[in-house]
């Protein structure tokens, strides 16, 4: 108990130092940058790496608006997951692992921060749901991962289960965002791809020419049937870079004289690090700091556009220094770096070159793509795990397949370290810029990051009161009629009957039937087997 009142003491504490809401003056555009994944080392290697290539100058595009750090964690753990670090700071409310914007249950003995029992599994409004129904602002999502995986859906969906892409896809798509690209073409369903048709969006499948022509107001454009290659490995004759994406989600957004709400994810910094992939996190951080550059200039020339970039956790315990690296301080940049800046494909890639190699030239192969000799036991460990393909991103370096194996080696000949495969708890860098300086200075915790953004995009209403607003209790809104709910197993319908009144309310969409006649909802509906319970706009009573 004590410990409880301890943290409400915090969390209201917190409020009143940051005072943003009642300094900080709002903006009529929003974008919020996150490089999933990504430890404070990885720009450390990341802008030496690009001054030992003469790539770009001394400074990342990031650098000049770092303000500060962010503790992020889970609602009742201290390393955080990308589910709930996101939705964290797109709802305000710490969330436990796997939880998508959705209200945690209560762990009393290990909550880190005041927990509700009764709010159990309730969806939380996002900033990007706010920004659309309370602003009528574009909303969109550039992302290299699944259009669905955690952070994309974190801004836009809502479930207890990162997992469940037969729930948060359809969410994504009847939440009528205006902009999304990515990768995940083949989690669409047709009834996904006629509710973009019905909503005036035009969808693009692998076609970056059309990508490239297009002109209009809304489009979802996906240019591969899983997450997207890494920026080091990637055609770029069919794919485009997270930068030219982030330049064309802002060119259609800010057709909207509202002004928009934009997330771009560099997402695989997270994946390179979870295989504890040297020039993946490297070169997939600095195609991500290149779409900052773009950021940063539209926002400049516009005048009232705001950037606030952050990851949402640490992974893999990067380092630039290891075992290895003896005499430390006397270590010449090109002894660290030399060796790295030499390939031309991450060790992922440079793993899945070594899969379609003859035994007999692995060897010849390896030494060409990073100028490695192997040694016998490194070539009896690449022949042995050759076929074996990880399938999980997150437990490559966890596990002995092609791809360990090939970054093993290299890294047991480089000064980089690794300290685990997973996540890891320290705190992010924060990174902001507003027109008139309005920015956060110090250690933010990561609901204090929702309310900063809350107070720069001038909403009225809290995300709170709109929760309640949109995500009502069934038994609420329709307290005293008749009412159930037909196929829990699937996709769930509830059905209410008023007189000669029929109402059908699919789950996971943001549509209706009355009387057999479809009508749009205004936001998206959600059903929990936990509770069996659908969250709902509170309005929709009024229609019968």
């Amino acid at each position: 108990m004590k410990k409880i009142l301890v943290l409400s003491a915090l969390f209201i504490l917190a409020f009143s130092l940051t005072g943003q809401n009642n300094r900080t003056k709002p903006v009529k555009n929003i974008i919020v940058m996150i490089p999933d994944g990504t430890s404070i080392d990885v720009l450390s290697a990341a802008r030496w790496y690009q001054i030992y290539n003469k790539i770009g100058g001394d400074r990342l595009h990031v650098d000049p608006y770092i303000c500060g750090t962010v503790s992020t964690y889970c609602s009742n753990a201290p390393i955080g997951d990308s589910a709930p670090t996101t939705s964290c700071y797109m709802t305000g409310i710490p969330q436990q692992v796997k939880n998508v914007a959705i209200y945690p249950v209560a762990d009393p003995a290990n909550d880190l921060y005041p927990i509700d029992p009764s709010k159990a599994y309730q969806p939380l409004a996002t900033l990007l749901e706010a920004a659309k129904t309370e602003q009528n602002k574009a909303t969109g999502l550039v992302v290299t991962c699944d259009f669905p995986h955690a952070t994309p859906a974190d801004c836009s969906s809502h479930y207890y289960n990162r997992d469940k892409y037969d729930y948060l896809a359809p969410q994504m798509v009847y939440n009528n965002l205006d902009v999304v690209f990515g990768g995940g073409a083949r989690i669409l369903t047709d009834d996904m791809r006629s509710q973009l048709k019905r909503n005036g969006t035009t969808l693009m499948e692998k076609d970056l020419a059309g990508f490239r022509k297009y002109n209009g107001d809304k489009m979802w454009s996906l240019f591969s049937n899983e997450k997207l290659p890494y920026e080091f490995d990637r055609d770029t004759s069919i794919i485009p870079s997270l930068e030219e994406m982030t330049r064309k989600a802002i060119s259609l957004l800010s057709k909207n004289k509202n002004g928009f709400f934009l997330m771009v994810e560099g997402s695989q910094v997270d994946g390179a690090a979870h295989a504890n992939d040297v020039v993946g996190c490297i070169t997939e951080f600095l195609a991500f700091d290149k779409a900052v550059g773009a950021a940063v200039e539209f926002a400049k020339k516009d005048g009232n556009t705001a950037i606030i970039i952050l990851p949402d956790h640490g992974n893999s315990g990067f380092t630039i220094g290891n075992y290895n690296c003896k005499s430390y301080a006397r270590k010449s940049i090109t002894e660290l770096f030399g060796m790295i800046s030499t390939f031309k494909n991450t060790g992922k890639g440079i793993a899945m070159k070594l899969m379609n190699t003859p035994v007999e030239n692995i060897r010849q192969s390896f030494k060409e793509q990073t100028g490695i000799e192997l040694t016998d036991e490194e070539f009896k460990s690449l022949v042995k795990n050759k076929d074996n393909v990880e399938k999980d991103y997150m437990e490559v370096a966890n596990s002995k397949n092609v791809i360990s194996s090939t970054i093993d080696i290299i890294n047991n000949h480089s000064y980089f370290g690794f300290t685990t495969g997973g996540h890891t708890g320290e705190e992010v860098f924060l990174a902001v810029y507003h027109p008139q300086g309005n920015i956060p200075i110090g250690m933010q915790r990561n609901f204090e990051i929702n309310s900063y953004i809350h107070s720069i995009m001038g909403l009225q209403k809290s995300l709170e009161s709109i929760t309640q607003q949109i995500y009502a209790k069934h038994s609420e809104v329709f307290a005293g009629l008749q009412y159930e709910i037909k196929d829990k197993k699937g996709f769930p319908v509830l059905v209410v009957k008023k007189g000669q009144n029929v109402l059908e309310v699919p789950a996971f969409k943001s549509i209706a039937y009355l009387n057999g006649k479809m009508f749009d909802l205004g936001s998206v509906t959600v059903y929990i087997d936990k509770n069996d319970t659908f969250y709902l706009p509170k309005s929709l009573v009024n229609k019968l």
